[in-house]
């Protein structure tokens, strides 16, 4: 029987429960906050608030104790170190549910459980404006000055170019030579017909 048991067990065993309980703190010392189910959520605050009452004590006993929970040393010092001096005023109540939509399929209440006090310094908010003002700055950067050319380095060059193209009435004389060439047969084949020719005048 379990008369005046109020933790509900999740659909769980006890292992697997812990296992979601340490979790849902650990993204929550991590992040400040996280989306998930009522039930989940109403034993999860229980384990939070107790790992942040431990942090505020501040004792090696204390951070055993949470250490026995979470099993990491680097969360343990942001818990201790980060996390818990933000609530040395408070006694308690360090973190709260606040209600969203309900999960579509089995239809859940979804709620948004986060700590109260702000953990690390908000990322500041940037305008349309700013990133078009940093793509501007990069674009400078990268695209390198065009070098300035002296009006004589330019006719020098005008000198060289014009030098260097043929003029097209060479090029229409190299043409018809090479077409003549091709048209004229070798002197060798016109020698050989010659002796052939020969030949048959001295058998006549």
């Amino acid at each position: 029987m379990r008369h005046r048991k109020k933790k509900s067990r999740l659909s769980r065993s006890r292992s697997q429960r812990q296992a979601l309980l340490a979790a849902i703190s650990r993204s929550i010392i991590l992040n400040g906050r996280i989306n998930t189910t009522k039930e989940r959520a109403k034993n999860a605050k229980r384990l939070i608030d107790r790992l942040i009452s431990l942090g505020k004590a501040g004792s090696l006993a204390a951070k055993r104790r949470a250490y026995k929970i979470l099993p990491d040393h680097k969360l343990i010092s942001r818990l201790f170190n980060e996390v818990a001096p933000k609530f040395k005023t408070r006694a308690g109540g360090y973190t709260r549910i606040i209600l969203t939509s309900k999960r579509r399929g089995d239809n859940a209440q979804m709620v948004l459980l986060e700590l109260v006090e702000v953990i690390g310094t908000p990322k500041s908010k940037t305008t349309k404006q700013d990133n078009i003002k940093q793509v501007a700055q990069t674009k400078t950067k990268i695209e390198t000055p065009a070098k300035k050319i002296s009006v004589a380095d330019k006719d020098e060059s005008l000198k060289v170019s014009e030098k260097s193209k043929p003029t097209p009435e060479k090029n229409k004389k190299d043409e018809s030579k090479e077409v003549q060439d091709k048209k004229k047969p070798s002197k060798k084949f016109i020698g050989g017909l010659r002796r052939f020719f020969k030949k048959e005048r001295d058998s006549l």
